[in-house]
């Protein structure tokens, strides 16, 4: 046997986990390992394979990033292409793809991505690559698994910011907005803001009311305390509102931000409180990952070659119910799991008096 790995979309902790735990359990079974650089960028190029073997896998698993390299501008049907006037296009050159898979004999993939990447892979294995994905995505949004390698990192990072930023707050008597990642879902603002003891916290599953929120810490300042601490997911909307957009690059889905910067001047104006606002961003990618990240990684990797073994392809590995089970990649595409409002963590957030914006 002869695999390809690839990594793609935005960075996660725990990727060179599951790219060692993968290459490692191929190698044991006597098979050739070989990467893709770049999301699927080296495709095009005249060297699009870089062997995989134990000694550049070794001591990865606690390093943050991927030695691979990513994209977000790698999907394969959708190459962005400049015109001769200037103007962008987006191409189909998946045929391209999978005849270099075919040239250089890759028998099989193993696809480390979030959503987006899930989808490709999953068009892939109907035009004949078998694929094995992994789920990646510190957003934590991929459907039918019930956690993703780097989400645990993720709100660790944006909870230790969040505490960070208390004290300042408290210090200041200031209301603090900090922004964080999770694009349309709003798992990282939940689960960070809950653990940081926030009085606010905003997710794309429920559309914000200013008043609300202002209420909530004029509320807070008849009580004598001075500081408030409002958590945004960058994917949250006013009701009646849009997303906020920053912009939108060519074969790129568009840019969340903004809301945090916004929350910051309205709720200034409607309280009467200085106001400071913080966008966590990138930082939520980096960094060593977790215990939990390397060890549901390392599980994922070698999950995934042994799917392969089974010839069992065109599957996404899950997490479920702390067991590693397959389900269809056809399954997985073009859904999204988004935070469910019935349940015992919104629950939590309720009972304990914090503001959802509602």
């Amino acid at each position: 046997m002869k695999i390809a790995i690839n990594t793609g979309g935005g960075d996660a902790p725990g990727l060179n986990a599951a790219i060692r735990s993968a290459t490692l359990s191929a190698i044991r079974r006597g098979w050739e390992v070989v990467g893709i650089r770049n999301g699927y960028g080296s495709l095009y190029s005249d060297e699009p394979f870089i062997p995989l073997t134990r000694a550049r896998v070794r001591g990865i698993t606690l390093q943050g990033g991927t030695i691979l390299g990513t994209a977000n501008r790698g999907n394969p049907f959708e190459m962005p292409y400049k015109k001769e006037d200037g103007s962008w296009e987006l191409v189909d050159q998946s045929d391209e793809a999978v005849s270099q898979f075919k040239k250089h004999g890759i028998d099989a993939l193993v696809a480390i991505g979030g959503d987006g990447s899930m989808r490709i892979a999953n068009r892939l294995s109907q035009k004949g690559v078998p694929v094995v994905g992994v789920p990646k995505t510190i957003d934590n949004d991929i459907w039918g698994c019930e956690i993703t390698l780097g989400f645990d990192t993720a709100v660790t990072t944006a909870t230790e910011a969040i505490d960070k930023i208390t004290t300042t707050a408290e210090s200041h008597r200031r209301i603090m907005v900090i922004e964080v990642m999770g694009r349309y879902a709003g798992w990282i603002a939940l689960h960070s803001g809950l653990s940081a003891s926030a009085d606010v916290i905003l997710m794309p599953e429920i559309d914000f009311s200013l008043e609300s929120v202002a209420q909530k810490i004029l509320e807070k300042e008849e009580k004598g305390e001075s500081y408030s601490i409002v958590v945004v997911a960058e994917g949250a909307k006013e009701k009646g509102g849009e997303h906020f957009v920053k912009g939108k690059v060519p074969g790129q889905s568009e840019q969340l931000g903004g809301v945090g910067a916004y929350l910051e001047r309205r709720l200034s104006e409607m309280t009467g409180k200085e106001s400071r606002s913080l966008v966590l961003g990138h930082l939520q990618r980096g960094g060593t990952p977790s215990t939990y990240d390397r060890l549901i990684s390392l599980r994922f990797g070698a999950a995934a070659i042994r799917a392969i073994e089974n010839r069992d392809y065109n599957k996404m590995i899950v997490m479920q119910q702390n067991e590693i089970r397959r389900i269809p990649l056809s399954e997985v595409a073009d859904k999204m799991k988004l935070v469910p409002l019935d349940g015992d963590t919104v629950q939590t957030a309720r009972e304990i008096g914090i503001c959802l914006g509602d």
